[in-house]
């Protein structure tokens, strides 16, 4: 008697981690289409079209190089400046993504980088902040850091 109540107790709680679980891995493969999309408009040099895997707010937060830079128009000139030519942008690679879903509207994605260029092969981590909008998974804070042996 008593197993067969801890049974009927213990299907409910086990049916919705099932659930949860298929919830988050569906969450998590939006935020990879994000980055895969961002790869992609990286490596076409269109950094327009990369910036759309950012949140469109003056909230967004960008650390990277010891600056700390807020909001996307901000953070658009940066990279305009620093990446002015498709071949000072070279080929991104995103590696070694792990992303924990933290609720319903918040997400926490840890990575590497890595530029293949003709003259170097500049790579580091990254730790993103992702929110959900009306508009899907948005990048709300970035902090890059750049490998010492590069």
């Amino acid at each position: 008697m008593k197993k067969s109540i801890f049974i009927l107790m213990i299907i409910p709680l086990l049916i919705l981690i099932s659930c949860k679980s298929k919830n988050n891995s569906s969450e998590k493969m939006k935020i990879i289409s994000v980055l895969q999309s961002q790869q992609n408009a990286w490596n076409r040099g269109d950094i327009e079209e990369y910036m759309n895997g950012y949140l469109r707010s003056d909230s967004l937060r960008f650390a990277s190089g010891g600056n700390i830079r807020y909001g996307w128009n901000e953070t658009l000139s940066a990279y305009k400046k620093g990446y002015p030519s498709k071949s000072k942008m070279g080929n991104l690679i995103f590696g070694d993504i792990k992303t924990d879903i933290l609720s319903d509207k918040y997400a926490l994605v840890f990575g590497k980088w890595k530029l293949e260029r003709r003259t170097d092969h500049p790579s580091g981590l990254f730790t993103l902040l992702f929110i959900k909008t009306k508009d899907g998974w948005r990048i709300a804070a970035d902090h890059t850091s750049s490998a010492k042996d590069n």
